[in-house]
């Protein structure tokens, strides 16, 4: 019969296929779902392989203990293999040999049996001869039947006689026999036979000779009781060895966790240490090595909880003696401020070294007002004491307020101030004040680093954040330099020149502040390729901040491409502008760059914006 798809049947009347019913077939459908079960289980399985494969990985790299007694049981099962074939070899060898010694002996009295008894009867019944030959030999093997006797002629028209399996006998000792140049010369090989009644083959001995030059005689020796002997002997070996093995484990267990447990238990004090708890320590048990380790590591943490005391008090003085400092010193810069205001109002009337003498002492009270204003700010950060005043605002508004202080700074350097902000709203949860002052410090510092050349500030925002990046082109940050800017006081370049003034604490106190909201801000430079600061907030107060709408390093330096002047621009030696470099989110068309140079609602006084802060 014919097999048809599932779709079509063969007709019991007429042997014609008539067509199936429409619609998915059952047998076809309980095959989707067995092979829909069969796909889930290979996968759960291959699931599961790759979770054990992981948990084994990570297990092995973590635990010392495991690594120690899998490697000392791999070790002993290695050492205990060789060692029980070396054994079970030379057990093998040595009943081999006695066997083939005894062997070789028995076939030789037979065979001096056999050509005597041959040798006295020559004229007799040839055949009856050759039978009470065999079965004299094989009384001779006991009733044990150590071994078995075959006679085999050597010329086709004699008959052998066999009181063993013949058959057993192996094609290649029969030819070395025949070959035989002498006539009392033995040979041994190792075959099989078949025992009865089962039909079992065991192993076998067979030694053969010639007879005489038309019979051959073989004696067939069973090696059942060898083997039995050798398996014996395998199994007690293999028997101890996994004994070994299980013992040598469970010893290495043990002092592997004698050694292990201290080790443990110091990784987790250091660990509580590191996390601040200053009072912890290590229990000492012993005068030994271990011991001795938990001593040095309890000094260790004793003289760190003393020092780190001593350093949080010297701290804690520090931090009170600037701010002390700080609020005593408003006093008397109060009043020198109020009479070097009368002073500069009335600079008019003096003369033009007494007016350049009040104009300094005019710039530099003001310097230091914005230094005592930092310090104090510093203080706060650094007692915990800097609290949010969080608002949802749009930070292209903080953006264009920054801008429009540092216009005046801009326009009297020549430069222009690019604004590349999206067109949708970036709103976020942020302190204004302190984003505004961030921004504000960024771009004065970018003016004044930037050689004449224009700044670009970019925004833009994501699900998550807001960005902004602001982007000259002067002489840029040494490798290193791009952690160091942040630190109090730092300067890039001692010898350089302040125009704008500047306390040194600008870029820090930026840093606190967008540590404070959660946010990042970070550096890029490179030699003669300008520089790149980076504003990051996460848009939600509070929120973990994952990543960054905009690129730390311009797109044009990951490109390869640097920045090429317009020809042309920057006249009568000006620097030229750079090339613009295309932003997230920034507009073509109308308002897609604004100019810092243009009039702006809500600009704050210009002495903010000649703040240069470092």
């Amino acid at each position: 019969m014919t097999a048809g798809t599932p779709e079509e049947e063969r007709s019991p009347s007429t042997g014609q296929r008539a067509g199936a019913p429409s619609g998915p077939p059952a047998s076809g459908g309980r095959w989707r779902d067995s092979g829909t079960g069969l796909t889930r289980a290979y996968l759960f399985a291959q699931r599961a392989a790759r979770a054990l494969v992981r948990g084994v990985h990570t297990n092995w790299r973590r635990s010392l203990h495991l690594r120690v007694i899998s490697t000392t049981l791999v070790l002993s099962l290695v050492v205990m293999v060789g060692l029980g074939y070396v054994l079970i070899s030379q057990v093998r060898g040595g009943l081999l040999d006695a066997k083939i010694s005894t062997a070789v002996t028995d076939h030789r009295a037979g065979l001096n049996y056999a050509l005597a008894e041959l040798q006295e009867n020559e004229v007799g019944d040839r055949d009856r001869l050759l039978y009470n030959i065999t079965s004299e030999l094989n009384s001779r093997s006991g009733d044990t039947g150590l071994y078995g006797v075959v006679i085999l002629p050597s010329v086709g028209d004699e008959n052998g006689w066999a009181t063993g399996d013949a058959k057993s006998i192996p094609p290649r000792l029969v030819e070395q026999v025949n070959q035989s140049e002498a006539s009392d010369q033995q040979y041994h090989t190792y075959t099989s036979v078949r025992t009865e009644p089962d039909g079992v083959r065991e192993p076998a001995l067979v030694v053969g000779a010639q007879l005489t030059h038309a019979y051959e005689l073989y004696y067939i020796f069973p090696l059942q009781h060898e083997q039995e002997i050798l398996d014996l002997v395998q199994n007690t070996v293999a028997l101890v060895g996994v004994l070994l093995v299980i013992l040598l484990g469970l010893i290495a267990f043990v002092i592997t966790r004698q050694v292990v447990s201290p080790i443990r238990s110091a990784a987790q004090s250091a660990e509580r240490l590191s996390s601040g708890d200053l009072t912890e320590r290590m229990t000492v048990q012993g005068e030994d090595d271990l011991a001795r380790l938990a001593l040095s590591f309890n000094d260790m943490a004793g003289n760190l909880q003393e020092k780190i005391q001593e350093l949080e008090e010297l701290s804690k003085l520090q931090r009170q003696f600037v701010s002390d400092v700080s609020h005593e010193l408003r006093t008397p810069l109060t009043t020198i401020k109020m009479a070097g205001d009368v002073l500069f109002d009335d600079r008019e009337d003096l003369d033009p070294t007494m007016r350049r003498s009040v104009e300094l002492l005019h710039s530099q009270v003001e310097r230091f007002e914005e230094l005592l204003a930092d310090l104090l700010e510093i203080s706060r950060h650094d007692a915990g004491a800097a609290t949010l005043g969080v608002e949802s605002l749009d930070i292209r508004d903080e953006v264009m307020k920054a801008v429009g202080d540092a216009e005046q700074i801009a326009e009297r350097r020549g430069i222009k101030v690019i604004l590349r902000l999206p067109t949708e709203p970036c709103t976020a949860e942020y302190d204004s004040r302190r984003i505004n002052r961030i921004l504000r410090n960024l771009v004065v510092n970018a003016i004044e680093h930037s050689e004449g050349r224009d700044v670009v500030v970019t925004a833009a925002c994501d699900r998550d954040a807001v960005a902004v990046a602001v982007r000259d082109y002067g002489v840029g940050l040494k490798e290193g330099e791009e952690h160091l800017c942040f630190d109090r006081f730092w300067r890039a370049d001692p010898a350089r020149v302040r125009t704008t003034g500047g306390t040194g604490l600008g870029l820090s106190i930026a840093k606190e502040d967008a540590t404070l909201h959660g946010g990042w801000l970070q550096a890029w430079g490179m030699p003669g390729q300008g520089s790149q600061f980076r504003l990051s907030l996460p848009r939600r107060s509070g929120a973990e901040l994952r990543g960054s709408p905009l690129p730390l390093v311009p797109p044009e330096i990951a490109l390869g491409r640097g920045f090429a002047p317009f020809p042309g621009e920057g006249g009568n030696g000006a620097p030229a502008r750079p090339e613009k470099v295309p932003a997230r989110g920034e507009q073509d068309g109308e308002g897609g760059g604004r100019r810092g140079s243009a009039d702006r609602d809500g600009a704050a006084d210009h002495r903010e914006g000649e703040e240069k802060l470092s």
